[in-house]
């Protein structure tokens, strides 16, 4: 077992590990890809839409919680693809209970986008 680093040698470590996932994570799943670009082309537009530091928090945090979810959903689809091939109830549910919650995810950010929007074009 390997020994327990603690202070700055860990966090260097854990930043290392943060950063490989993240690399690992857009050069494997598609669907982060596209949600990393999706928010690459909305990032600048909630300087302009956000009529506040809150309204900006807001959409901002939107797409950070898409990309969050996602990549816990990547790591629970991984897992489970790990453990074998064959098709197995509770490995079809584990997936489609991540799914589900990366969907809810896209839904509460859809809604963010649209009535922040909505407010600064037509309230």
């Amino acid at each position: 077992m390997k020994p327990r680093q603690s202070g700055f040698r860990h966090l260097i470590d854990s930043t290392h590990y943060s950063l490989k996932g993240l690399r690992a994570a857009f050069r494997n799943e598609t669907a982060f890809r596209q949600e990393v670009g999706i928010c690459v082309i909305l990032l600048p537009l909630a300087w302009w839409i956000g009529s506040s530091p809150v309204e900006w928090l807001l959409l901002v945090g939107s797409c950070a919680l898409v990309l969050m979810v996602e990549l816990l959903n990547s790591a629970v689809e991984n897992v489970v693809d790990r453990i074998g091939p064959e098709h197995h109830e509770l490995s079809g549910r584990a997936k489609d209970i991540g799914s589900a919650a990366v969907m809810i995810s896209l839904i509460m950010a859809g809604l963010t986008w649209v009535l922040l929007a909505w407010q600064k074009f037509f309230g």
